[in-house]
């Protein structure tokens, strides 16, 4: 198993709400070992890479109206 784990700035954010809408849009993502958001926008996961990618996270978020304001890589 190969767990990665970033932080990833989101717009769209503005709620409690919004912070259930984006977990629930994650959810489903077999391999996401975890997934907290706050209420600036900070999105901190942690996946199993050989389950799930970074861009499929990326584009569940987007799916569900969130837009990453940092796509970096991957921290080494």
């Amino acid at each position: 198993m190969a767990v990665r784990s970033e932080t990833i700035q989101v717009s769209g954010i503005r709620c409690e709400r919004c912070v259930m809408r984006l977990g629930h849009a994650l959810e489903k993502l077999d391999g996401l070992e975890s997934a907290h958001a706050n209420l600036v926008g900070d999105v901190m996961l942690a996946w199993d890479d050989e389950r799930v990618g970074r861009d499929e996270i990326v584009a569940a978020l987007s799916r569900a109206g969130f837009r990453p304001a940092t796509v970096a890589a991957y921290p080494e």
